[in-house]
């Protein structure tokens, strides 16, 4: 069973998207900051991690930027809902940077794509 971290300021979408991934059989764990998803990292092991990028505090960049540094093999989906981030360089660390939609498939057909490109699903 893969493991994923859901990292994302808004408390609905991380109980949407952590109901939605356990019901596609995935362990999920969340983060409501970027902060604290950089902690539970340093603790813990992830075959996956969806990032969003606004966030207060420490923004998502700056945590897939500090995320690459210690793990670079570790796949990051960027999910936000501002498209305009896309053209910043830093972005392009991450597997791939995905529009948020209240469709939940692409999302979910990028994760399993991903974990099983990796080997993991």
């Amino acid at each position: 069973m893969a493991k994923i971290l859901i990292v994302d300021d808004e408390a609905n979408i991380r109980t949407l998207y952590e109901t939605e991934f356990e019901d596609e059989g995935y362990e999920v764990s969340t983060a409501e900051s970027a902060q604290e998803a950089l902690d539970i990292i340093s603790k813990e092991n992830f075959d996956l991690i969806i990032l969003d990028i606004r966030m207060p505090g420490v923004d998502g960049i700056s945590a897939l930027e500090k995320i690459m540094v210690k793990n670079r093999n570790l796949p990051v989906l960027i999910n936000s809902a501002y498209p305009a981030y896309k053209d910043n360089f830093l972005t392009w660390l991450a597997e791939d940077y995905i529009i948020k939609s209240s469709d939940l498939g692409y999302l979910k057909k990028k994760v399993a794509e991903t974990l099983e490109k990796r080997g993991k699903a």
